[in-house]
């Protein structure tokens, strides 16, 4: 998917008129609660995109590519951040439209943006990673493996909608289905976000909540949705994809998830030919609400297929 870009491209500063400090700046969180958490974020444009990513730097194998669950940024993998990078080279990214990226209109969709992330690959230089594509990117990761197998060492996935007929819980499904998008619009994106993340047990830190809020102010969040959206008619798409899909790919997903229930994961697990299911005990946000385990899962994942 490489050339020069064909749909609108909207910058998150012009959009909505505001950006954290962080995004602003380029600089890591500073965690007064939690000192150990070690994202830097930065910018730089791939595929035609100025796109927010970290990289934990480290000339290390494997690579993981890691991508921004919704509605989050890379700052949900903060958690895991250190565990996982003390074995393999990290390199998160808000994807186009999430997080502090810029949106791109063809993007916003699970097939386009599953040969963004192959294009990624190839301009970050990133070899041959190991995608770790939670939530949204679920569907765009197995896109990606579908078409460019060759790029990709394995896939770990899980709590993003997969299943068909669908198979999702509130308030995705009306994200989702509900006919009248511009609704959404008169809600104050803040509540949407704070009432999200406001089922994580345990909570998360201040300062990462407030990035999530800047990611998705003004008509971030609404103009987000586009992409899951495309679901009803993509998913079946990939449905069909799935058998000739070799890839290894590890599902985790929540055990009490109610957004994305555990439907989805089984309906992956049983049409994959190289897949495993990994449940744990936690609800939708599994990467901060379990984290060691959620670590522990993407390490098997990893040392299985290396």
């Amino acid at each position: 998917m490489t050339g020069v870009p064909t749909g609108a491209i909207t910058d998150p500063e012009w959009d909505s008129g505001q950006v954290s400090l962080q995004q602003r700046e380029g600089r890591g969180v500073s965690m007064s609660t939690s000192p150990a958490i070690t994202i830097s974020p930065q910018f730089r444009t791939l595929d035609g995109v100025r796109v927010r990513y970290a990289d934990s730097g480290a000339a290390r194998e494997p690579t993981l590519l890691l991508t921004s669950p919704w509605p989050e940024s890379i700052y949900a993998f903060a958690a895991i951040w250190d565990s996982l990078a003390a074995h393999a080279r990290l390199f998160a990214i808000d994807l186009p439209g999430f997080g502090g990226s810029q949106r791109r209109d063809d993007l916003l969709s699970p097939r386009a943006m599953g040969d963004f992330l192959a294009a990624v690959i190839v301009e970050a230089d990133l070899g041959t990673p190991h995608i770790v594509a939670p939530d949204v990117g679920t569907s765009a990761a197995l896109f990606a493996a579908a078409s460019h197998p060759d790029r990709i060492a394995s896939v770990i996935v899980g709590t993003g909608g997969a299943a068909v007929p669908l198979q999702l819980g509130e308030p995705l499904r009306s994200w989702v289905l509900d006919p009248d998008l511009e609704k959404y619009r008169r809600i104050d994106p803040q509540v949407i976000v704070d009432t999200a993340v406001g089922t994580i047990a345990g909570g998360i830190p201040d300062e990462v909540h407030a990035d999530y809020r800047a990611s998705y102010a003004g008509d971030r969040f609404v103009e987000s949705m586009r992409y899951a959206r495309r679901y009803p008619e993509e998913l079946p798409a990939l449905a069909g994809l799935l058998a000739q899909i070799d890839t290894p790919v590890t599902i985790i997903n929540g055990l009490h998830d109610r957004v994305v229930p555990v439907a989805n994961a089984e309906f992956l697990d049983e049409r994959l030919p190289a897949s495993r299911a990994v449940l744990i005990d936690a609800g939708h946000f599994v990467w901060e609400e379990a984290p060691n385990e959620y670590a522990a899962a993407v390490l098997d994942a990893v040392t299985a297929t290396s």
